[in-house]
């Protein structure tokens, strides 16, 4: 959705977060020159390790820096993706901003898997919050549950240089993000709610909150 509104199109993303890939794979698989970004050297080393022919034919470049370090020409960018990143930063205000002088005019912004306006808040009723603290709590258990049944080990990671900011001290405004693309010139910005499968064992109780409960998760689209 967000490659068929670039304008003229010349493939140059900016994957912000890029972690291990999820996102920058993709946009490799799409034909785009993808340059990714990420402030923990793991997962660069992880990036490095996986995508290694992309590096050394030069349709990837990795660079290990906080976002507030970047510094990019003006509209270098067709495309600026960031998934699961826009809440570990600070001041991602900010952040937003300076990324969207490194797009180019035609341009599109796609933000990812941030917590909805609906995240934090309390359900329309008691039962509604009742299952939705069921099933978030569930969800840990499924899935550690299927890391039993596999085998499977999960290494870990340093996140020494990356601060968490996912709690409801500062949950992601998203009237303050709407307000960001408005103020930067964007053609048009939608924001759109969604549920997300939280684990790899299904868990019988997304069933129930899915069609009581408010959609946990938000992606952005917008357009300059």
């Amino acid at each position: 959705m967000a490659d068929k509104l670039v304008v003229d199109n010349q493939k140059f993303a900016l994957d912000v977060g890029a972690g291990t890939g999820n996102l920058t794979g993709k946009l490799l698989h799409m034909g785009y020159r993808v340059t990714a970004v990420d402030i923990s050297p793991e997962m660069c080393t992880i990036l490095q390790r996986k995508y290694g022919a992309y590096v050394k034919s030069k349709k990837l470049t990795i660079i290990n820096s906080p976002v507030e370090n970047l510094d990019f020409e003006v509209g270098k960018f067709d495309l600026i993706t960031c998934y699961s990143a826009l809440h570990h930063l600070p001041d991602y205000l900010t952040g937003l901003k300076r990324l969207s002088v490194f797009l180019k005019k035609g341009g599109v912004i796609y933000v990812d898997h941030e917590a909805s306006p609906f995240y934090w808040k309390g359900e329309q009723n008691m039962l509604a919050d009742f299952i939705k603290g069921i099933y978030f709590h569930s969800n840990p258990l499924f899935n550690s549950l299927y890391f039993q049944i596999t085998g499977l080990k999960v290494p870990m990671i340093d996140y020494s240089l990356s601060d968490y900011w996912h709690k409801k001290e500062h949950a992601l405004n998203h009237k303050s993000v709407a307000a960001v693309f408005k103020q930067e010139g964007f053609e048009f910005s939608k924001r759109t709610d969604y549920y997300q499968n939280s684990t790899w064992i299904w868990n019988p109780m997304s069933l129930i909150y899915h069609l009581i409960g408010s959609p946990e998760m938000s992606f952005w689209i917008a357009k300059k």
